[in-house]
């Protein structure tokens, strides 16, 4: 509920920011061009031309990106009460940290630059966070780094640690793939965006790894002393 509120809080601010972010986000794409590594238009272009896929992906751009992150949430608070509290700490981390650059350098996502066409909003997807009530509810200037791409690694490391499955793991893998082409294609984030979410989401899990093992670490340490005559 803090994390929602700290999100909101953002959002407002939204508004005035406009300008900045869009100079940021062509910041970004000039440098993605440099860099031969800017496939956003041509894909979004390509996707705006069909139509039915278009549709599918814009629905499992606003939806996927909830369903499985928090249903995994769910089944390893109730099932899998061993991983629950690490990946849990990770994956709020891994969205103050996000919300952070959100407030120091806000960025426009493609849909919001000329040439491009936002597909979720010409599709009139389910759910959509680009029209209608919810607008105003989402922060249009958060596309750096990919909170979508975050969570989707998030996810591909719980399902690996939940099981050993062979076509669990696979899917585990395929899911950030097809988040990151959903994205891509919709023109909702940058490459570099994707290279964000993922940094996020690996300092997130350091992080949390390092604390727990030095708190690990002081329970044994102070054990010891009691235990000591």
């Amino acid at each position: 509920m803090w994390l929602c509120w700290v999100y909101d809080a953002i959002t407002n601010f939204a508004p005035l920011r406009l300008n900045v972010a869009i100079g940021h986000a062509r910041g970004m794409l000039h440098l993605e061009q440099r860099l031969h590594i800017d496939p956003e238009l041509t894909l979004d272009r390509w996707l705006a031309g069909h139509h039915t896929l278009g549709l599918i992906l814009s629905d499992y751009y606003d939806n996927a990106h909830f369903v499985v992150t928090l249903g995994l949430l769910g089944y390893l608070w109730w099932r899998r009460t061993d991983l629950y509290r690490p990946l849990r700490n990770a994956l709020v981390l891994v969205n103050v940290l996000a919300f952070v650059v959100f407030w120091l350098y806000p960025v426009a996502p493609p849909r919001m630059l000329g040439g491009f066409t936002d597909i979720v909003a010409s599709t009139h997807a389910f759910g959509s966070w680009h029209t209608g009530a919810l607008a105003s509810a989402a922060n249009q200037l958060a596309a750096m780094p990919s909170l979508h791409m975050a969570w989707a690694a998030w996810c591909t490391l719980a399902l690996w640690r939940i099981t050993e499955r062979r076509w669990v793991r696979g899917l585990a893998l395929l899911y950030p793939c097809m988040t990151a082409f959903a994205v891509l294609a919709t023109g909702n984030h940058y490459m570099l965006d994707l290279i964000g979410g993922l940094v996020t989401m690996a300092v997130s899990v350091a992080i949390v790894s390092i604390v727990s093992n030095a708190s690990s670490a002081s329970v044994v340490h102070v054990t010891n002393l009691l235990r000591s005559p």
